[in-house]
């Protein structure tokens, strides 16, 4: 397995570790995705978790209207039924699929809880099935717990459910952003047609809930390093999903736990995803906030020259010219102690491409959306894409008809990049256009980066641009 540039910069002083750390506008390269709910969805409450630095698909689940807590004692029975009208209780639970009764048999291991069964024998529930009677299954309890809230996860192992990866209302809402749960197929086939998936997905989110249960505990670390390298070396975004389930309800997490989301980012992950943690913990902005600051300490000694010569390697010899840009980019800001690199892009594309060589400074993504007339047709494309149609009554009063197809390569999916930070400019002004726009552009991107903090007087600065029709890396040095 490839896993050498996740080895530690040296040397490391020892006494640096105990020095405090220097706060920045940007706590951390590796973005932080928060679940919203009970506990996290007021103002108040999602203001904070911003600040703190915060930037789907369907499940199993079990129905809880009534959210009363429910205890189950080992070696009772258990009803699993898809009749979401009736009440769960400790001998009934309702579930939200109509197919489970198909899918499994007698002796099938099934697990239900708010964190996915972490291992904690008093928050999840593992099953048993004993029998299938028409739509119902029945099941042995195989230990005492108790379910509070009104939804919980089931999982069932090393087995095939069909259930589509978009419902139809992902489908109303989707904006073509392809990710893909990791450990959301099928009976392990998933795993077998890695590969395939990744090129066709735009990124993936290691739900490592679920991997603990498909996979040996002593496996789940071999795949989520070679599935996170994997993803590095294509430039698609890899999420890590439960890296602090106890600060559901404690203040600090576990030390293993903070040594997990370190190596996470060291092993070069995108983003954090903080589920239970967010969605109805006790205190989501400190966990944003720890994770934040564990994810910024992690990154300080990533071996950053390391992963830049293994991701050229991997890329192959002769470079596409766009690859050749993002990485000569990244070599020229390191050269020259850059304090960020400004891409100009209408797509996204180069900016994640440069974020894809992991530079050490954060990547500011001024995303120029393109717009296209025949006087009676506009295509706005970019960040998002409008398609607008004019025609004329008979009472010669204009009809409009707005359109809104997502575009393949929404600019707002680089959210989700590690240290790639993007920012939308006026449409009126085209990503090729004159020298003298792109100046004004690169004056407002620079205006923004001074004002979060992180562009100063005397900085230097690499922009990446087109002028005509060609790319160009460009290193300024800034004045008063």
């Amino acid at each position: 397995m490839v896993s050498n540039h996740l080895h530690l910069e040296e040397p490391i002083r020892m006494s640096s570790i105990i020095e405090p750390s220097k706060p920045n506008f940007f706590p951390a390269m590796t973005k932080i995705v928060g679940t919203l709910g009970p506990k996290s969805r007021s103002v108040e409450a999602i203001s904070g978790c911003l600040r703190a630095g915060m930037s789907g698909g369907p499940e199993l689940q079990v129905v809880n209207k009534t959210e009363h807590p429910i205890s189950l004692e080992e070696d009772a029975l258990i009803v699993l039924t898809p009749d979401q009208d009736k009440e769960a209780t400790s001998n009934l639970l309702p579930i939200n699929f109509k197919g489970l009764s198909k899918a499994v048999k007698t002796g099938d291991t099934i697990f239900i809880g708010q964190y996915l069964f972490t291992g904690n024998e008093t928050t999840s529930i593992w099953l048993e099935v004993n029998e299938v009677k028409g739509e119902d299954v029945h099941c042995i309890v195989k230990n005492s717990a108790t379910l509070a809230g009104s939804l919980y996860t089931l999982h069932v192992s090393q087995i095939h459910i069909e259930l589509p990866t978009l419902t139809d209302k992902d489908k109303e809402h989707r904006l073509h952003f392809r990710f893909i749960h990791a450990a959301r197929g099928r009976h392990q086939t998933w795993m077998i047609h890695f590969d395939e998936i990744l090129q066709e997905a735009d990124g993936i989110i290691l739900a490592r809930g679920n991997l603990g249960i498909d996979l040996p505990p002593e496996k789940v670390f071999l795949f989520q390093k070679q599935a996170v390298h994997k993803c590095n070396m294509a430039g698609k975004p890899a999420v890590v999903t439960r890296v602090v389930d106890s600060m559901t309800d404690n203040l600090r997490p576990t030390r293993a736990e903070a040594t997990d989301v370190a190596n996470a980012v060291l092993d070069g992950s995108d983003a954090i995803l903080l589920g239970a943690e967010t969605l109805r913990g006790l205190y989501p902005v400190e966990a944003i906030s720890i994770v934040g600051r564990i994810c910024a300490e992690a990154e300080k000694v990533y071996n950053q020259d390391f992963y830049f010569r293994k991701a050229v390697k991997c890329v192959g010899q002769p470079m596409s010219h766009i690859e050749s840009i993002a990485s000569s980019a990244v070599r020229a800001a390191i050269k020259v102690k850059a304090s960020v690199i400004i891409c100009f892009t209408s797509s996204g594309q180069t900016a994640r491409l440069i974020a894809k060589y992991r530079p050490t400074m954060p990547v500011l993504s001024v995303v120029i959306p393109r717009l296209k007339t025949d006087q009676l047709h506009w295509t706005f494309t970019g960040a998002f894409e409008v398609y607008c149609r004019v025609s004329r009554m008979e009472d010669q009063k204009l009809n409009i008809v707005v359109i809104c197809p997502s575009s393949n390569d929404l600019a707002r999916q680089s959210l989700i990049v590690r240290g790639l930070f993007p920012m939308l400019a006026d449409a009126r002004h085209p990503v090729e256009t004159t020298n003298a726009t792109n100046e004004s552009i690169l004056k407002v991107a620079l205006d923004h980066g001074q004002a979060s903090g992180i562009v100063k007087p005397h900085d230097r600065v690499v922009v990446c641009q087109k002028v005509g029709d060609a790319s160009v890396v460009k290193i300024i040095e800034l004045e008063n």
